[in-house]
């Protein structure tokens, strides 16, 4: 479908939602602010769908005209930005940006990889490292920019074997995508669901609950996925020949040192980084919100005496355009909860189902949604509201069927305008990397296991951890 056709569509679609919302004599069970809010969130996700409009001035644009109907105070639609959530994610930038610019990351992953003998080792080496800088970066295309020097760095180390260099090319931003669940902050779509999920039920996820929920499943998928990927893009031949791959071989190819003493800079951060996680992961000891102990550890970064990067530059890392587009869907889900309007989309649907089918169809829509909605924050704005709302109807569990819309929907690989990641890593200059042939093989396998294995979690795992089905 072209771009034009597309739009043409999608407009056509929103102007008739539209249209049918506005005849007074439609639907007669919904408020006036409900139809108001139904209108302006058809015609949301149909320009996120079909138009090129950035994300962030359509998510404006709809909280602005949600505030200016009076569906929503003013209050509502700048508290968001205030969101301790919101701060958390700032200040994570500003700490991502210290350990970015210590050059610690670089030597961290070089120490993992030069361990490993085999091509298999190498695979599940490269994704242990990236499972842990999700604890370090926030954001996909965060983690995505500060792998990819040293995934260019392996690639000149094993230029003579090029399908390894294209298995690796596909690894990194897999792995991204799929281990973005193991922390509150490995994607903006998780403060979202936090946010809804506080604004509908009145039920917060914290940061230690997220990461008990989501690191196991995201070890899981990540070598899971590790696995599909080397099967999928290498021959057996290919997998056969040792791998031998030095520090001195990365450090030629790597701007920043990999090997050596530690610099006092890359000293401190790697003890300021322990520090933030550890408090991070034992709040319900110390009772400090994991925004404050983010704060506290981006002012020490920052510092001029202790930090290894100043405040005016980690500041320009931060992507506000990602932090106003997450407060505007959070104004968004108010709309939609306080109005009515997702109780009542779902008030038609079949809710009379199992607890673990209920949630197998949340995970088949959200690992099929990317198709649709290339933004996982704006997939997240329109799925987690609605299944939240199907949730409570359909007696399970809102925490449960929130967490596995959202985990599911971190599937984002079929095309490589699927997600940034996938789109940083399939155009390399002088680099062999992945065709969207390649995108689509792995695709096909990787889908239904993912979805599968969330299932899996959700309905066996997560009860056992106190996030029961119903």
């Amino acid at each position: 479908m072209t771009l034009n056709l597309r739009q043409a569509v999608t407009l056509c679609a929103a102007l008739s939602i539209c249209a049918l919302l506005a005849v007074p004599g439609n639907f007669p069970g919904l408020s006036g602010d409900a139809r108001l809010t139904l209108a302006v969130f058809a015609l949301a996700t149909c320009a996120w769908i079909g138009t090129p409009v950035d994300d962030t001035y359509i998510a404006l644009g709809a909280g602005l005209a949600l505030t200016a109907t009076g569906v929503i105070s003013s209050d509502t639609l700048f508290g968001t930005l205030g969101d301790e959530t919101v701060w958390l994610l700032i200040c994570a930038f500003v700490l991502a940006a210290a350990v970015a610019r210590s050059g610690l990351s670089g030597r961290a992953a070089a120490f993992l990889v030069s361990g490993a003998g085999t091509v298999r080792q190498l695979t599940h080496l490269t994704t242990a490292a990236l499972v842990v800088t999700a604890f370090a970066v926030p954001a996909t295309s965060g983690r995505a920019a500060l792998a990819l020097p040293v995934f260019l760095a392996l690639a000149k180390v094993l230029a003579d074997r090029k399908r390894l260099v294209v298995m690796l090319a596909l690894l990194f931003p897999t792995v991204i995508l799929l281990s973005a669940v193991a922390t509150l902050i490995g994607a903006g779509a998780h403060l979202i669901t936090v946010s809804v999920l506080w604004e509908a039920t009145g039920e917060r996820i914290g940061f230690t609950q997220w990461l008990l929920l989501g690191l196991p499943l995201a070890v899981a998928s990540s070598h899971l996925a590790a696995e599909a990927v080397l099967l999928t893009t290498t021959r057996r031949a290919d997998r056969k020949g040792p791998v031998r791959i030095t520090l001195a071989q990365l450090q030629e190819h790597s701007e920043q040192p990999v090997t050596g003493p530690w610099e006092p800079a890359e000293t401190r951060c790697a003890l300021l980084l322990a520090t933030v996680v550890t408090l991070w992961c034992s709040e319900p000891l110390h009772q400090v919100p994991p925004a404050v102990v983010a704060l506290i550890g981006a002012v020490v970064a920052a510092s001029p005496a202790l930090g290894t990067v100043g405040l005016k530059d980690a500041l320009k890392t931060v992507p506000w355009a990602l932090l106003l587009f997450m407060a505007a869907t959070m104004a968004m889900g108010v709309a939609l909860a306080d109005s009515g309007a997702a109780k009542w989309l779902v008030s038609g649907l079949p809710l009379d189902l199992p607890g673990w089918l209920f949630l197998a169809v949340v995970v088949a829509v959200s690992t099929a949604a990317h198709l649709v909605l290339q933004s996982r924050s704006a997939r997240s704005s329109v799925l987690v509201p609605l299944v939240v709302a199907a949730a409570v109807g359909a007696g399970v569990n809102p925490v449960a069927a929130a967490l596995a819309s959202t985990a599911a929907a971190g599937f984002c690989h079929t095309l490589p305008a699927s997600a940034k990641p996938v789109t940083l890593f399939a155009d390399l200059p002088d680099t062999p990397t992945y065709t969207p042939r390649d995108l689509l093989r792995l695709s096909a396998v990787l889908a239904p296991l993912t979805a599968a294995l969330v299932l899996l979690f959700a309905v066996t795992l997560w009860p056992l951890l106190g996030v029961p089905v119903r």
